[in-house]
């Protein structure tokens, strides 16, 4: 298993110089620049001023000696100065908002897989019957609701209506919980469909009808030999789903005022901040091949046949 995990991590180094590479043509492919005014009224620079700024910036020199000069600043964790913040580095803003996205990821990911493995688990035991329905219908809603306009909903319902929780923030674990829920509901809604479907074809299986025809409880059968072998399609899916809702979401942060990475990724591609937008792919890239090699390592957990 070492070698394995060895190999895999060289690889990441070709694969993240290649995101490096496309997301740098394409940036630079785009129309406009980032020396270009964003906002309404604002009075562009002079071609002077900019001559001055794109000097500064090394935004006048060749493309591949732009890409050179980032890789070789990258691999020492430089990433200069945000064009948009611009007193700040993009070391500082990352090293800032990155751990506050990932803690709302991490507890948005644990609701959704224990609601999402208990609604999958439910609709499956009580196929075409009330639970079945109502499991099924909650893991639609959940997949078919924007979490924008479910996040709205929960400020209207349990901070107005019902005054439960603040309207946002990030100064409490009280704050915590609706955009917890608000962002955990639609991978809730995926995790419950696939549960479902994967616990109906286990729950059939020879080895499971054995298992009851030796007399075994339905609990052990469910939870002992189904639940198990039902888990790992499930697994598949929570490497990019951690890497999706652990690097930030945009709506959720801005409607509840939380203080986390995906608002500087929105910001940074309006503003057209290359060092951000740059620094913003490749930890999201990082960060998705590391949940996707966990992701390979536990099917060995949950399938003894797998070997590395």
């Amino acid at each position: 298993m070492f070698h394995y995990v060895l190999s895999r991590l060289l690889w990441l180094l070709p694969t993240l110089l290649a995101m490096a590479l496309v997301t740098f043509l394409v940036m630079h492919a785009t129309p406009g620049s980032p020396l270009d005014p964003v906002s309404e009224g604002a009075n562009p620079l002079s071609p002077e001023a900019q001559k001055n700024l794109a000097k500064y910036y090394g935004l006048d020199r060749p493309l591949y000696e732009q890409f050179a000069i980032f890789v070789s600043k990258a691999v020492r964790g430089d990433f200069g100065y945000s064009f948009v913040y611009k007193t700040r580095t993009v070391q500082e803003i990352i090293a800032e908002t990155f751990p506050i996205s990932l803690l709302l990821g991490s507890m948005a990911l644990v609701l959704a897989i224990v609601g999402g493995l208990t609604l999958g688990i439910l609709a499956a035991v009580y196929q075409n019957r009330t639970w079945d329905y109502v499991s099924v219908s909650l893991a639609t809603v959940g997949v078919a609701v924007p979490n924008f306009v479910l996040a709205v909903f929960l400020i209207i319902l349990f901070s107005f209506v019902v005054p439960l929780f603040p309207t946002g923030g990030w100064d409490s674990p009280r704050n915590w919980v609706l955009p917890t829920v608000a962002l955990a509901l639609a991978p809730m809604g995926i995790i419950a469909r696939f549960t479902r479907a994967s616990m109906l074809e286990v729950i059939r299986a020879d080895y499971t009808l054995t298992a009851r025809a030796k007399g075994l409880g339905e609990g052990p059968v469910i939870f002992k030999h189904a639940l198990k072998n039902a888990f790992i399609p499930v697994v598949t899916l929570l490497g990019p789903m951690f890497a999706a809702v652990g690097t930030g979401s945009f709506f959720v942060e801005a409607i509840f005022r939380v203080p986390g990475m995906g608002r500087f990724f929105v910001l940074s591609m309006t503003g057209r901040d290359y060092p951000m937008i740059m620094a913003v792919v490749l930890t999201y890239g990082a960060f998705l091949a590391v949940m996707n090699l966990v992701v390979d390592l536990l099917y060995g957990v949950f399938d003894p046949r797998i070997r590395y």
